[in-house]
């Protein structure tokens, strides 16, 4: 009953938000985006990554998490093919924190209709409870990327 799963943890909005390490190719400095016109809001524009044109998604849009203010160390998390059908696909990012070993103990499951709406798949305790006062304090919500994507249906 030990297991434990990897995950990237990174920021959008000022909230900590994980996803499965499996399901990221790589992660990738900030990079000059091309807007793609009649593009659906949650769509940033085209990127040029070594060579391959690269869709890209502004995560926190998609999920409706309000900008708070503009970051400096916005990332692109590239998927892997596997998860877009062959399409190249990265998110935009606030900033990437750590790749981290959550054990099983540590995830609380959301109940079905959260999952459904949200795209929350459950909601990661560190147990690193500093005493600050930050958003979000201790929890990370783990993403369900697989169900946002497919939701948007764009491949």
């Amino acid at each position: 009953m030990g297991e434990t799963i990897d995950v990237v943890e990174f920021e959008i909005g000022g909230t900590r938000y994980a996803l499965d390490i499996l399901l990221a190719r790589e992660i990738v400095e900030m990079l000059p985006v091309t807007p793609v016109p009649r593009a659906p809001p949650h769509i940033s524009g085209v990127i040029n990554l070594r060579g391959e044109v690269t869709n890209i998604i502004d995560l926190g849009t998609l999920l409706q998490i309000p900008e708070r203010q503009t970051t400096q160390n916005k990332k692109i998390i590239v998927l892997v093919s596997e998860l877009t059908g062959g399409s190249n696909i990265g998110m935009i990012v606030d900033d990437v924190h750590s790749v981290m070993q959550v054990a099983e103990k540590n995830i609380e499951t959301m109940d079905s209709s959260l999952c459904r709406e949200a795209y929350v798949k459950g909601i990661i305790r560190t147990g690193a409870a500093t005493g600050e006062e930050e958003v979000g304090g201790d929890l990370i919500i783990w993403i369900d990327i697989k169900k946002a994507l497919e939701d948007l249906d764009c491949f």
